[in-house]
């Protein structure tokens, strides 16, 4: 189960649905909002996402799987794991961070969320796509960026509030990584800012079981950038610590 980033949806995954297919049953639903999930009417809360995840578990028939998530993703994953640790064979964390918001990130969610609810997604195109990708994609993969840009551009502009929002309000969840059962990985790419490696390492050590596997010239969206790279180093996880996973 592979959860997307801020302000994306399940097509970042691409790569990983086609990638993965061959080791693993793969899973990429859109959380709530975007894509083609409904976004309804409950109070921002990442909790609520994660339990969204548990009830296509359950539709799917699936008892436990491994979960991870990029960015946002990441935060639901951490989320998912408080609320449903039963329910986790493994963990995969990118590009994401345990820590909760400090007061300058919140009031910026805030600023974002205001903005693309009065004036649509330039906010973001201006704002917010320029930290999600390294400079070597900027600067070399014109077509990733493209692609990129164009997510964001058709990311619902409730959705995004509602996200933003959401995510401002998460926890520390250090405390969640400390009680971890199951294995954890931590992927990051080695030119991601808004993430840093430093970060990852965090995570890893916190966990009782936590590995890092750096993605080179790769920014915050590690698995768009330099999908094979990420790929590899989800399968080698599956393979290494969970004696692979049936399909």
């Amino acid at each position: 189960m592979l959860l997307h980033a801020f302000p994306l949806s399940s097509a970042m995954w691409l790569a990983q649905r086609e990638g993965l297919a061959k080791a693993c049953r793969v899973i990429t639903p859109d959380l709530r909002g975007f894509g083609g999930s409904r976004l309804g009417q409950d109070e921002p809360s990442l909790d609520l996402m994660a339990d969204d995840v548990a009830r296509l578990l359950d539709e799917e028939g699936i008892d436990r799987a491994v979960v991870g998530g990029l960015s946002m993703g990441g935060y639901v994953t951490m989320a998912f794991c408080r609320r449903h640790p039963d329910r986790v064979l493994g963990v995969i964390l990118a590009d994401t961070k345990a820590g909760a918001d400090a007061p300058p990130a919140r009031e910026n969610r805030e600023r974002v969320a205001q903005a693309v609810l009065a004036d649509g997604n330039d906010v973001l195109v201006s704002d917010v796509l320029p930290t999600l990708i390294g400079p070597t994609t900027r600067e070399r993969r014109a077509m990733v960026f493209g692609r990129v840009k164009g997510l964001v551009q058709s990311a619902p502009p409730g959705a995004v509030a509602w996200a933003q929002r959401a995510m401002a309000a998460r926890p520390d969840s250090f405390g969640t990584l400390a009680a971890l059962k199951v294995p954890l990985l931590v992927i990051v790419g080695e030119e991601d800012e808004l993430s840093p490696p430093a970060d990852a390492d965090a995570m890893a050590q916190a966990a009782p079981d936590g590995r890092v596997a750096v993605i080179p010239r790769a920014g915050h969206l590690s698995a768009v950038e330099q999908p094979e790279a990420f790929n590899k180093a989800v399968i080698g996880f599956l393979e290494t610590e969970l004696g692979g996973v049936r399909r």
